[in-house]
């Protein structure tokens, strides 16, 4: 898969003058589900569009915010995927392609784009989005990872190398830490993938490896970790920023409250 990214980011630094560009964009907290499953997915486009058609997985933060996703970081070196070989938001201009009618674009653990990229609509041509797909019961514990995985599985199982199903599996038991909490959709795809490459480490190797990488991800500044899990919700006039930080308030109060104090204030002064 490092190959990949490394083909397509050569044809996309070479080509400044693109015909089509098929992005595959994932949701604003860039976490593994929605990275992997961009990745996949613009993988399996890639190998089945016509030749003129570049698809590319966009991360949908710029670079310099890259450094709050800790765990997503982390799994990636550790799978060889180093930060490089990444194009961010920031790095290609979604609108000027969409105004030149060169975009196609899919999203990704998402259902729809945010306020200040809704003049893209227009170039929206699929949405993946588990929430969708869960028969509107929120305890399940769906994943846009296991939906790209079983679409792949049925229309191209060939494309499916053992280091895809290694992310892919991955991504799945990450969100799914309790074996009671896969889904049958889940179980389904993991098993296919099992079944396709036995020599797979065992479940419980990934998910004790994934609790380690928790861990070790952790330690984060307070305002990092309020950027980290921000989250936009607007009625299209009024925007409000939702963030949710978890720590011992035992242990960190005193942390919290000047930490909290110090990105509040930094906040009122960018809306100054």
């Amino acid at each position: 898969h490092s190959q990949f990214l490394q083909h397509l980011l050569i044809c996309f630094s070479r080509n400044k003058h693109l015909d089509k560009v098929h992005v595959v964009l994932g949701n604003k907290t860039c976490d593994l589900d929605s990275l992997i499953s961009a990745l996949t997915y613009a993988y399996y486009l890639e190998k089945v569009s016509p030749p003129n058609i570049l698809c590319l997985p966009v991360l949908n933060i710029p670079r310099r915010e890259f450094c709050y996703c800790t765990e997503t970081r982390f799994i990636l070196e550790e799978l060889n995927l180093p930060e490089s070989l990444h194009i961010f938001c920031d790095e290609i201009n979604l609108y000027q392609l969409n105004n030149e009618g060169k975009l196609s674009l899919t999203l990704v653990n998402s259902s729809a784009l945010t306020s200040e990229d809704k003049n893209l609509e227009s170039a929206v041509v699929r949405v993946i989005n588990p929430e969708e797909r869960c028969d509107g019961n929120l305890e399940t514990s769906a994943s846009s990872s296991s939906l790209v995985a079983k679409e792949i599985l049925q229309e191209a199982p060939e494309l499916i190398t053992r280091q895809l199903a290694h992310l892919l599996r991955g991504s799945i038991l990450s969100l799914a830490m309790d074996p009671e909490q896969i889904t049958r959709d889940q179980e389904e795809v993991l098993s296919k993938l099992e079944e396709k490459f036995p020599e797979l480490l065992p479940r419980e190797d990934i998910i004790t490896a994934l609790q380690e990488v928790h861990l070790h991800a952790d330690g984060l500044r307070i305002e990092e970790a309020m950027l980290k899990d921000l989250k936009e919700v607007s009625d299209g006039e009024i925007k409000v920023a939702v963030s949710t930080v978890y720590m011992n308030l035992e242990v960190r109060r005193k942390r919290l409250v000047m930490g909290l104090f110090s990105f509040a204030h930094g906040v009122v002064c960018c809306i100054a």
